[in-house]
């Protein structure tokens, strides 16, 4: 019966995880008398695709192409 419960919980927490979305951000920087040496920025997102664009179009972060109809040109 616990091995049910514990797999339960863990899918719910799972969803949770996919319908609301965790971003982490990281930034690290390494440096030696002043020289910096290493830098990393990472951005990581845990989410489903629904919810990554709903809130990145949101903040801008979705890109649009447009497609242009080509128009001959005339003399």
């Amino acid at each position: 019966m616990q091995k049910s419960v514990s797999a339960s919980s863990l899918a719910e927490v799972v969803d949770r995880i996919l319908e609301k979305g965790i971003v982490i951000d990281a930034y690290v920087r390494v440096a030696l008398v002043g020289i910096e040496l290493l830098a990393v920025e990472a951005r990581v997102v845990i989410a489903s695709v629904e919810t990554w664009l709903k809130y990145a179009e949101a903040v801008g972060l979705t890109v649009h192409h447009h497609h242009h109809e080509r128009v001959p040109l005339t003399a």
